[in-house]
């Protein structure tokens, strides 16, 4: 699929009339297409995926792999039109269930990952780190599938400060969620 072509900003509005096979994120109205994950790209998603939903049985976060639309900026009362920013983290961590609706969340998740890729590695680590920086997500991973590491960013201030760099051989602990921790052995096992 290409994009409608014209001058104008992208809305939510415009993302609610593609064709949901398509990953495509807006972000400041300019619109990005997504690549389709590799088979280790999906892996290292699904364990990850796995150990949160594991840990979360039964409590009131819960865990949302891609595509799952993420509305960062989004204000009671905006409609699609107003909304000029929609991502698809590989994976969202979300507390407050006040945040769901039928199409995504609605504000910032309290954890994001993201896994790069050669076609996003630039995107994740400067875009996509100010971003939700500027949104007030309050721990964010840049999963490193080619060095087997993560790098786990918290919320400081109005900052994203690095907190903790894991190998492929560490047990990452989850900040947002206490005595969460995933085996990092088990992620980067292939």
């Amino acid at each position: 699929m290409s994009l409608p072509a014209r001058q104008e900003q992208y809305t939510f509005a415009d993302v609610l009339t593609w064709d949901e096979g398509e990953h495509i994120e807006i972000i400041n109205g300019e619109a990005f297409m997504m690549a389709t994950p590799s088979s280790d790209h999906q892996a290292i998603s699904m364990e990850i995926s796995r150990q949160l939903a594991n840990f979360l049985e039964g409590k009131r976060c819960k865990v949302y792999p891609a595509p799952f639309g993420v509305r960062l900026f989004e204000q009671d009362g905006n409609s699609p039109e107003n909304v000029d920013t929609v991502v698809e983290p590989d994976i969202s961590v979300v507390c407050d269930r006040s945040k769901i609706d039928k199409r995504g969340c609605k504000g910032a998740p309290d954890l994001i990952v993201e896994i790069l890729s050669p076609s996003t590695r630039r995107h994740d680590r400067l875009v996509k780190l100010n971003l939700y920086q500027r949104a007030g997500v309050r721990e964010y991973w840049i999963v490193d599938p080619d060095n087997e590491s993560v790098q786990v960013f918290m919320l400081d201030g109005d900052a994203l400060k690095i907190r903790e760099d894991y190998g492929r051989e560490d047990v990452a602990k989850v900040n947002v969620l206490d005595g969460c921790f995933i085996e990092l052995s088990k992620v980067f096992s292939e």
